[in-house]
């Protein structure tokens, strides 16, 4: 599969917003794909965490976010699953998961309850170890430029505790997991 392609063709972004979701996403790529193989993932499992880091904001094109060229009218939380409806389209289940499940540290029932979001109300969280690594790896990489440069740690974290202490917790145990990549 060229994941890149796909991407092209379902994210009909102005040539500048695009080059910013591809670099983005190829960041959150090469992370997610170096920590796999850090952990000894086979081969088919590192291949698919390159392929489903490369898919993760597939959905954000529907979305009203028009500091990336989305002119949709979907909030931009909803770009999960919104991503996992093009990629269970395109025969891709388990891409699709990836997708809904990489929002933040993830979605759970009771912030779609508590948050009134517009969201499916369900746990929309990470559950494999792959699923994981994508959602841990975009937490490191803004999409504010053709180049984006890698958060630190406490960056990261400090957005994560602003979600709520569950969101600070997971982040902290896949950070003791994963290793910080932000260290020198």
């Amino acid at each position: 599969m060229n994941a890149e392609a796909l991407l092209a063709r379902h994210c009909p972004l102005e040539r500048e917003h695009f080059a910013v979701l591809l670099a983005h996403s190829r960041a959150v790529a090469r992370l997610a794909e170096g920590l796999a193989r850090s952990l000894s993932l086979s081969p088919e499992a590192v291949a698919f965490v390159r392929e489903a880091a490369l898919l993760h904001d597939i959905g954000i094109h529907a979305t009203a976010a028009p500091f990336l060229g989305c002119r949709g009218d979907q909030p931009y939380y909803r770009h999960g699953i919104l991503g996992r409806k093009i990629l269970e389209s395109e025969g891709l289940p388990a891409h699709a998961l990836v997708c809904e499940r990489h929002i933040g540290c993830g979605i759970t029932a009771k912030d779609v309850a508590e948050r009134g979001l517009l969201l499916p109300r369900r746990d929309m969280v990470p559950v494999t170890t792959e699923e994981a690594l994508v959602a841990f790896a975009d937490k490191f990489f803004s999409k504010d430029g053709p180049a984006p440069a890698m958060k630190h740690s406490a960056a990261v974290a400090a957005e994560m505790a602003a979600l709520g202490p569950d969101k600070a917790e997971t982040f902290a145990s896949w950070l003791a997991r994963f290793g910080d990549p932000s260290a020198p």
